[in-house]
């Protein structure tokens, strides 16, 4: 994959969207599964263009999400710093992988940043300790190729 010259104003861009996709109201069945669309889409950034975001990204849109859903500020933030600490550290290993093996990759990834969630949940008062908090790390997993292609497609990359 050849390191092309990207453009902030588009990762702003997608980062809006996927805070959108996060935080927009949804019925209690369908919000379970939601996927953690900021979470991917910093994950994928960290990924196709370390440089571009880095740490910093993770951090500032996690605080974001910590603003928008009313969390203990700065949980989101460190939970997002810490595993895109992890992909920018790593992004040339994981690019190079297979699409299966990318999404298990990014499975582990989101089970690390949901379970720091729910150590700061349970250190603040605030535990959830039902199993569907875990529903979306699967889902979010399983469309990982899906929106990495997105993404790919909106950078201009075939």
């Amino acid at each position: 994959m050849a390191e092309r010259h990207e453009s902030f104003g588009g990762l702003l861009f997608t980062i809006l969207v996927a805070l959108v996709l996060s935080v927009i109201p949804l019925p209690h069945y369908i919000e379970l599964g939601r996927p953690a669309f900021l979470v991917l889409t910093v994950l994928y950034w960290s990924i196709a263009a370390p440089r571009l975001g880095g740490i910093s990204l993770g951090f500032f849109s996690g605080l974001l999400l910590d603003l928008f859903r009313g969390a203990v500020l700065g949980e989101n933030a460190l939970a997002l710093s810490a595993i895109t600490y992890i992909f920018v550290r790593e992004h040339q290993k994981i690019r190079l992988k297979p699409a299966f093996q990318q999404c298990l990759i990014v499975f582990g990834a989101l089970v690390f940043y949901e379970a720091i969630l729910f150590a700061i949940d349970g250190w603040s008062g605030h535990p959830l300790t039902t199993p569907w908090r875990w529903l979306h790390t699967l889902v979010g997993a399983i469309i990982w190729p899906l929106v990495s292609a997105t993404l790919d497609r909106s950078r201009g990359v075939r």
